[in-house]
């Protein structure tokens, strides 16, 4: 577990040098701190999403403001960089946060349901499989789902990969 986590860590940072070496030495990204995940709640899931974001066919996502408190963390902010890891945790593309609003789980608009990229991209779908999904991710900490619950909402841009 130790090696395959050290392993991780080192294929993170080899992909993140990759990028730097794209960019002018005076580049400002070679100063900014950055995070690396798979995105969702399963190996599967984040193997779809992160082929979604690859694809440039993903530019926007949403987390519980509830979870972010529980975990006691500050959600990102524009400008945040993230690796993003597939499904095996391997680094696949990076992406910079451009915008983050709050915004209750039934205001979410269609247009923001499309820029997510799942499914046939429209808020009917969007709403079935959050709901699901974040029903998940509440039961975990002891909390419940409901339809006015307040969400992170950020778009971000691909910026490698």
């Amino acid at each position: 577990m130790l090696m395959e986590k050290r392993e991780l860590e080192e294929k993170i940072i080899r992909y993140w040098h990759e990028f730097l070496s794209t960019l002018p030495d005076d580049s400002p990204y070679r100063l900014r701190l950055f995070h690396a995940e798979g995105w969702g709640d399963s190996p599967e899931m984040a193997q779809k999403l992160g082929e979604l974001i690859q694809a440039g066919i993903k530019t926007a996502t949403c987390s519980s403001v509830l979870e972010w408190e529980h975990d006691k963390e500050k959600w990102p902010e524009p400008g945040h960089l993230t690796i993003v890891l597939n499904g095996h945790g391997d680094p696949i593309c990076i992406v910079e946060t451009t915008e983050v609003n709050i915004c209750a789980f039934n205001q979410v608009d269609p247009q923001f349901a499309s820029d997510e990229g799942e499914g046939d991209r429209t808020l009917r779908y969007w709403q079935e499989a959050h709901k699901r999904f974040f029903t998940r991710a509440l039961e975990k900490i002891g909390l419940t789902f409901s339809e006015d619950m307040p969400l992170v909402c950020e778009r971000f841009t691909k910026i490698f990969g």
